[in-house]
């Protein structure tokens, strides 16, 4: 049986980076564990190819984004807020 092998030419800078699980976990401060967790579950966007499991870079950004809340621009309570507390 003959098989053919076909590339296809993706000029440098055309194709996105694609992350592994090590990566995420390092990126994230989290163990490898939790981010098979999350894809289980579907928490995390993924792309499966075959049997491995990657993510594109800027859809984990964008994630990330979405997820990111403000804080309070000050710890101290100002005194007049608490009297009419």
């Amino acid at each position: 049986m003959i098989f053919k092998w076909r590339f296809i030419y993706s000029p440098p800078g055309k194709m996105e980076r694609l992350l592994t699980i090590k990566d995420i976990s390092g990126l994230l401060q989290v163990s490898q564990a939790l981010v098979y967790k999350w894809v289980h579950f579907g928490f995390i966007p993924y792309i499966k190819i075959g049997s491995l499991i990657r993510f594109k870079e800027s859809e984990i950004s964008k994630w990330i984004k979405k997820r990111q809340k403000s804080g309070r621009e000050s710890l101290r309570l100002n005194l007049e807020e608490l009297v009419l507390l």
